[in-house]
This record gives C-alpha cells, structure tokens and sequence, in this order.
C-alpha cells in the first residue's frame, strides 16, 4: 500500500467515527438513545437496514464465493422481496401500535415474560456470535496484509466501532450507515469498471460473461428438489423467505432500524426500499467475483490465495511439491488464456466450439485438482490450517491488481461495511439487554438511568464480541458461517413470532416449551448434518408451531377430564 492508500483508508473511518461520534451525543432519554425519537425518514430506513445487512462479509466473502462456485448463490435472496411485503403488512404495523423499544416487548404482552425471555436470550447468544464474526472478517485483511497480530487487530477494530456506537446509540448507528453505504457504492462500482477496463482490448464485456458461462460460472438458477444442495431456487424462495423474515422480522439489530421511523408508512417504505434493491446489489457483487474470476483468465492467479499458508508451506519440506503445483498451474493458466480467446474469436462466426467448450471445461477441472492438491500439501504442513481460501479471493486482487488510491479506498468500502454491520449488531444487543433483561428486573429508575445502562451494555457486548473474534477460524467461507449461524436459532424464533401473530389459540406454556425443545432439535439436526442449512429456517419455524400446537391441545385436554367426569 502507498501512502495516498493510507490517507484514504484512515480518513474515511476517522471521519465516520467522529461524525458519528461528535452529531449525535448527549442522549437524554431512552426514547432517543434506543429509536432516535421516531425522527429517522424512510429513505435513511431503507439505507440503514440493507448497511445493516451488508456487512464486510458480504463484500470479502462473496465475491469470493461466485469466483470459485459462481452466481448460484444470488438464488438465496429470492425469497427476500416476499418477506418484505408480510412485515410491511404484519409486523411494522402491531411494532408501531404497541409502542416497543424491541420486537421481544410483544412477546410478553402476547404469551408470558419465559417466552419473551427465552427469545431474547436467543438472540443475545446469535447476535452475540454473528457481531464478532463481523468484527473478525476485516480484522483478517489487515492481519495478512501487515503481518499484524490478529487479535490486536480485532480489538482495534472492535475499539473503533464501541466508540460511536456508545456515544450516539441508534441516531449515531443510524447517520453513519448513510455515509457507509456512499463510500461501498462508490467503491465497487469504481471496481468493477476497473476490472473490465483491465480485460484485453478485443474482450468485450458479453464475450467476457461468455468466458464465465463456459466455466460454468453463470449457472444462477438450479431447480432440482435436492434437500442436500445448497441454494437452488427452492431452497431460496422457500428457506431465504423464513430465514429473512425472521431476520428482518424479529432481530433486534434490524427491528430497530424501522422502529426509529416517523411513521408505520415510513418504516414500510425503508423495507420494501430494501426488498427492491437487496436482490440486485448482492447479484451485482456476485457478478463482481465472477469478473475477478474471467480477469485472473488472462493475468497469473496464485495456486492458493490465502498468503498465511503459502508462508507456511514456503517454509516446510514440501516447498518443492509446491513448486511443481505452481508450474503446472502457469501451464494451464497459458493454456486456458489462449483456448478462452479462440473461444471467444469463434463466438460469432459459423463453427461449432463444442469442442473448445469441452477443452475449456477440461482446463478448469484440472485447475481445480492442481489448488485442492495445494490444500492438500498445506494439511501435511499444518492439519489445523484453513485451506478454505474463498476469503482471500477479493482481498488478493484489490492488493495486487488495483491502482494506487484505489486500494485505500476498497480496504474502506470493507471496513465501512464491517462497522456499519457491527455498529447495528452492539446497538440491538444492547437495547435488548437493557429492555428485555434489565428493566424487568430494575423497574421505577429514572431515565438517565437506563440511557446509562444501555451504554453500559453497548461496551459489556462490544467486548464480548471482540473476545468471540479472536476466537473466530474460517468456517469454509465467512458469508456461509453467518447464514448458518442466523439459520440454527431464527427459524425457532420466526415460530413463536408467527403463532403470537396467527394462532390464538395457542398460549404462554405451549409456545414457551415448544420454543424451547425445537431449539434444541434444530442444534442437533445442523451438527448431524441431515440437511442443507437453509432448510433449518423451515424446520424451526414449522416445529415451533407444531409442537406448541401439541402441547397446547394435550393440555387442554388434560384440564377437560376433571369437567367431564364431573
């Protein structure tokens, strides 16, 4: 890095941190510090709730992602739009009505304090987690890029966000997420044009995506009914709906980003804002790994992208393995840029290139076999490292390949977009602590009393999440690891919320135990690995109302025999 990227990097987050930090301080009252006085417009909804969700992850971890597996993944959002219209429907309106500080407040009104309880301390243990993800994926770039102690690096980081978030509470959160979303929209979009610039001069952007088809990386849509597959479309409409509507629906981390609307109309306008957008920006960053992927055509690729554990085989008795893995790759990496022209040459003219095609496949198979021969060496060397390099993938281009002041500025769009997840993450964590937890037990204090408590719990959970990062290892890919994550304890959580929204008949004790032994089967049907981990939004929030439908019928009957013997 030169120093011009420096400036760029360590101005834009200073500025993001005092601006935040120095506009909204002095909170006087929970009203303000929790949902910003109910003064947010809906546009600043809308940009806060999809900041919220992109976080670094999203711009590290996905571009990554389409390059090695290509654009399927975009098919995990389709059910994102339709979850948008049921909250905008049901759950903005009965939030605004019943005045809440947390979507866990109704829960009480509706079943019972255990319930509520329960489901805030859900969500206390997944967001705890997920935030220090959050707060890990960034600390990563700077690590291998400097050679810094990780977790220094995860306590700077996490230092930085605790500061503004602390300061300003949900005001702060919510004004600095507009300037992170300017800085990632700014950046990628500058990347991306980049990229094409950077292609040879005959390569037009459709023989580009040509490339990218023949190497199977434009396969956005599978619908096969395989439960075991990932994302295919089914997989997508129907997991991605349950999981973003209990995402959406009932996290704190976003509840309260429309809560802090100026009306229900306002709100629901920042939501369907989001379903809109949502789809393209993550399909946009897709089609970004996938132009990395088509540029590292025609430029030298390393065998392995993580630079961590080529230091550490670069060091051990199986460097000249290595070696020959590297020289094999240069081969086919000639060979593929010379078969991916002639390909594309005969793209318009009259001639079957079937067998180009096949030669290309071919190439990109043994290409494959070449890097997991890699991992493989790298295993000998250390059976503990993460050979997962997904993560890597971006991060190596933006440091190698982008110009001077460029890579400054894409190091930032990352740490924007880390900050403005994590700044979101602490903010709900906290209001929850102090609301659900706190106050239950601490009634009749004053309000300042509960401004300081809820910053008090804002740097308790901040440390707790820097403490969760420097535990953190790759889990195959970081974008992966958070969706599992969201995907063991939301589906449980979307259960209670919808039977407290449809089914009357079901009371406090059935859904509380219902809650609580789904839960417990969702842990245990992800770690034996039954199914794809979407599916777990489906089963949780089908077996939280099932088995509290149960349990509430079995009840009822019990209590009936006395009357009728009677």
């Amino acid at each position: 890095m030169q120093l011009l990227d420096w400036v760029i990097l360590c101005g834009t987050l200073l500025f993001i941190v005092l601006y935040g930090t120095l506009k909204n301080k002095g909170s006087k009252n929970v009203d303000e510090y929790i949902l910003g006085n109910n003064e947010t417009p809906w546009w600043t909804v809308g940009i806060s709730v999809m900041a919220t969700q992109a976080s670094a992850i999203t711009f590290l971890s996905t571009p990554g992602q389409a390059y090695h597996d290509g654009m399927g993944f975009v098919q995990f959002y389709f059910g994102l739009p339709l979850a948008m219209v049921v909250i905008c429907v049901t759950f903005i309106p009965i939030y605004h009505k019943l005045k809440v500080y947390t979507a866990y407040e109704f829960l009480e009104q509706r079943f019972d304090v255990k319930t509520r309880t329960l489901t805030s301390l859900i969500f206390l243990v997944q967001r705890g987690l997920g935030t220090g993800i959050t707060i890990y994926a960034p600390a990563i770039i700077l690590s291998s890029l400097l050679g810094w102690n990780l977790t220094a690096m995860n306590f700077t980081i996490g230092i930085l966000i605790i500061i503004y978030t602390l300061a300003g509470g949900t005001r702060a959160v919510n004004t600095t997420h507009k300037q992170q979303m300017a800085v990632i929209i700014t950046g990628m979009a500058i990347t991306f044009f980049i990229i094409l610039d950077s292609l040879p001069d005959e390569l037009s952007f459709s023989n580009a995506l040509h490339i990218a088809g023949a190497n199977d990386k434009l396969n956005i849509l599978d619908f096969s009914f395989d439960p075991e597959k990932r994302y295919t479309i089914w997989s997508g409409i129907a997991g991605g709906f349950f999981l973003m509507l209990s995402y959406f629906g009932t996290d704190q981390s976003q509840v309260q980003r429309y809560l802090s609307g100026r009306s229900i109309r306002e709100s629901q306008m920042g939501m369907i804002m989001n379903g809109f957008l949502k789809v393209p920006v993550q399909f946009f960053i897709l089609l970004i790994g996938v132009m990395v992927f088509v540029f590292f055509q025609f430029h030298a690729a390393p065998l392995h992208f993580n630079p961590n554990n080529t230091a550490l085989i670069e060091n051990s008795e199986y460097k000249s393995d290595y070696k020959n893995l590297e020289s094999q790759l240069k081969n086919v990496a000639s060979e593929k840029e010379e078969i991916s022209m002639l390909y594309v040459n005969q793209l318009h003219q009259d001639y079957d290139n079937k067998e180009l095609h096949n030669r290309l496949v071919a190439l990109n198979t043994r290409e494959k076999e070449l890097r997991e021969s890699a991992r493989v060496l790298i295993k000998k060397v250390d059976n503990d490292a993460e050979t997962n390099d997904k993560d890597y993938v971006f991060l190596y281009f933006i440091l190698n390949f982008l110009p001077k002041g460029l890579i400054g500025l894409l190091l930032a769009v990352i740490f924007s977009a880390a900050m403005s997840s994590s700044a979101s993450g602490l903010n709900a964590l906290a209001s929850t602590t102090t609301i659900d937890i706190y106050k239950r037990n601490k009634e009749g204090k004053s309000e300042k009393h509960y401004v300081n408590a809820t910053k008090l719990f804002t740097l308790f959970w901040g440390v707790v999440a820097i403490l969760f990062a420097c535990l953190s290892t790759l889990f195959e890919n970081l974008i992966q690891l958070v969706n599992i994550l969201g995907s063991v304890f939301y589906g449980t959580v979307l259960g209670v919320f919808l039977v407290a929204f449809y089914i009357k008949y079901i009371k406090a004790k059935a859904m509380f135990w219902g809650a609580l032994i789904t839960q417990i089967m969702v842990i245990i049907i992800w770690y034996a690995e039954i199914v794809s981990y979407l599916w777990l939004n489906i089963i949780g929030a089908s077996m939280a109302i099932i088995l509290s439908l149960v349990i509430e019928t079995i009840d009822n009957t019990n209590h009936a025999k006395p009357e009728q013997i009677a």
